[in-house]
């Protein structure tokens, strides 16, 4: 009879069993990083933006920046008050421009230079005026021919206007300090040393138009500036003359 279990010679054979199904496995793989395109992106990005910046401030859409650190000067001067006002009555017939150079020097006796010593060239630039005064002229000065053809003009010798210094182009050309001097230009300048300069200048500048012909051009272009208009009013003749104050 034939048994349907296992038979004596089989009792030693391996039992098999299904595998059992094993759970999976996650692998992470970490992919490297790629910094020559990163950084090749990252110049084109760059180059694209200071394109457009520069093109937009090339047509002003984009606002001008302004250095937070720059200097900024504020003026707080006073409303400016008128004085007085002066009729002018002169005309001004020439002007002689002028340049001086001015050589200022202190020191004191039986001090050394070394320690106190203070010498300064300084070129002054300024003007005078020579004009002649109408303001005296009455009646008796425009003395008219019984023909009315001829004029008689009598006017005043011309004179010198105050020396005009131009600051912007006056300047100290050199200057010289002892010890003592330039401990003391440290502490603070002394602005009456620079109101000397300019006096010492325009004195000096006054007597060199004394010396020219300022008085007799002003009073010749002062005669060519009469006659031509005393002639266009009808006169043949004119004679301008002037006398001593």
């Amino acid at each position: 009879m034939t048994q349907s279990g296992p038979t004596h010679e089989f009792s030693g054979a391996t039992e098999y069993l299904p595998a059992q199904p094993s759970e999976p496995t996650i692998v992470y793989v970490r992919e490297k990083p790629h910094w020559g395109r990163r950084l090749l992106v990252f110049i084109g990005v760059m180059g694209l933006l200071v394109a457009a910046f520069v093109g937009l401030s090339a047509i002003n859409i984009l606002p001008k920046l302004r250095n937070p650190f720059a200097t900024e000067t504020t003026d707080r001067s006073s409303p400016v008050l008128l004085q007085s006002i002066q009729d002018l009555s002169h005309y001004v017939g020439a002007q002689g421009n002028f340049e001086v150079l001015v050589d200022l020097q202190e020191n004191k006796r039986y001090v050394p230079d070394i320690f106190f010593n203070e010498r300064t060239l300084f070129v002054g630039v300024g003007s005078v005026d020579a004009y002649v005064d109408f303001s005296g002229i009455g009646e008796e000065s425009v003395i008219v021919s019984p023909d009315g053809t001829s004029v008689e003009i009598k006017l005043p010798a011309a004179q010198l206007e105050k020396p005009s210094l131009d600051t912007n182009a006056s300047y100290v050309f050199a200057q010289e300090r002892g010890l003592i001097n330039a401990i003391g230009d440290l502490v603070g300048n002394d602005p009456n040393k620079q109101q000397q300069l300019y006096q010492l200048a325009e004195q000096k500048i006054a007597e060199a138009a004394e010396r020219t012909e300022l008085r007799s051009r002003a009073e010749q272009n002062t005669r060519l500036m009469l006659e031509s208009l005393v002639r266009g009013l009808g006169f043949e003749r004119v004679t301008v003359t002037f006398t001593a104050p």
